[in-house]
């Protein structure tokens, strides 16, 4: 059976095949519903996929919880940068500590979906960098004196919380193939 991770994102299908390998990148039109529960986020693109394609799946969540704004924008996080963007996210919670966590789901369609989690604490700093993904550039990991958007992909990669969960899901499928 194909293994497909289910994102629009090159990058993100990079990170993840690096570390599973075997994946195939499947870039489908899928709706996501608006939910502070990123499970149910998952839970509802995993199904919604099944109804147009066959096969096992996997979908990655990755947000921002910032602990000033009650964990808020958490899986919201993609509408807050297109309406604040990093310096009105940097406004409105300068200098709080905050989580950044990807959740990936797994379903082969036979049983309920697993899901496989990486986090990482850090601080919310004015933006600095100019590579990487969305809020790298304001988000300073714990024990950093860098944004993500200023590391290199090797010192990112220690802090990764994708590789950290691609890392658990990929454990979890070496267990259900012996």
């Amino acid at each position: 059976m194909s293994l497909y991770f289910l994102t629009g994102s090159k990058g993100k299908f990079e990170d993840l095949q690096a570390i599973i390998g075997g994946l195939e990148q499947l870039d489908m039109d899928l709706s996501e519903i608006q939910e502070l529960d990123t499970h149910k986020i998952i839970e509802a693109k995993l199904a919604e996929a099944r109804k147009h394609h066959d096969g096992a799946f996997i979908v990655e969540d990755t947000s921002l919880y910032i602990d000033s704004l009650d964990g808020l924008p958490g899986p919201l996080i993609k509408w807050f940068m297109k309406t604040l963007g990093n310096e009105g996210l940097y406004r409105i919670a300068p200098n709080s500590s905050a989580e950044a966590k990807t959740i990936i789901g797994y379903s082969d369609g036979t049983k309920e979906p697993q899901f496989f989690e990486g986090s990482f604490r850090g601080t919310i700093v004015e933006p600095r960098g100019e590579s990487g993904f969305g809020w790298d550039p304001i988000f300073q990991p714990e024990g950093a004196d860098k944004t993500l958007a200023e590391l290199t992909s090797g010192e990112k990669n220690a802090f990764s919380m994708r590789r950290l969960a691609s890392e658990k899901l990929k454990a979890f499928l070496a267990h259900t193939k012996t």
